[in-house]
């Protein structure tokens, strides 16, 4: 990505949706939204991390996210990536998936899914500096040993009530996901910057 022109112009930028005006008009899970990101704030530390690379010369001044309002990844990512925007005052917007898979194709996950969410950093002057897609490495794995040991317990479960027990147990899980989505966040931006 970072050598190739981008789909995605400053112009074009502009035109994304603010992180209210997205939720404005979004048609599902609104709750799961609001709900997510009220729950959430980041520590004083991480805070203080995105203020300082935010601030650094070439350090990211915009955020462009790729989302859907149904997919459980950007109902919980999403609110986390709008903390950190506030804290550090990046101009974030959100462009849906499903209207914009031109940009989503620049940021494919290993090259072929249409993962979202996507978070991709820019500077003030719109150079790419890089990119986070979908979930933790965490929750990947927390999610394998979930479905797991709920198989384990019932060998017998029909699919319909093992997409329930797993999906209980994953949305149990969200804050801490996006605490880990942050600290991979703050790693791969730290990684650039030489920032901690």
């Amino acid at each position: 990505m970072e050598n190739e022109a981008s789909i995605l112009t400053p112009e074009r930028f502009k035109n994304g949706l603010t992180y209210n005006a997205f939720l404005a008009q979004i048609k599902v899970n609104k709750d799961h939204f609001i709900n997510l990101y009220e729950q959430f704030s980041l520590t004083e530390d991480d805070a203080a991390f995105f203020r300082k690379v935010t601030t650094h010369p070439d350090g990211p001044k915009k955020m462009m996210v790729l989302g859907e309002d149904w997919c459980p990844d950007v109902y919980r990512g999403l609110p986390m990536m709008a903390r950190i925007a506030e804290s550090c005052d990046l101009d974030m917007r959100v462009f849906p998936r499903d209207s914009n898979i031109d940009i989503m194709n620049e940021f494919l996950k290993d090259g072929k899914h249409q993962s979202i969410p996507v978070a991709v950093f820019y500077t003030g002057d719109h150079r790419y500096i890089c990119h986070w897609i979908e979930r933790p490495a965490l929750a990947n794995d927390d999610r394998a040993r979930i479905e797991a040991e709920v198989k384990a317990q019932n060998p017998l479960i029909d699919d319909a009530s093992l997409r329930t027990q797993v999906r209980d147990k994953n949305n149990a899980l969200f804050p801490v996901w996006q605490q880990a989505s942050v600290e991979e966040i703050r790693a791969m931006l730290s990684k650039e910057f030489d920032i901690q």
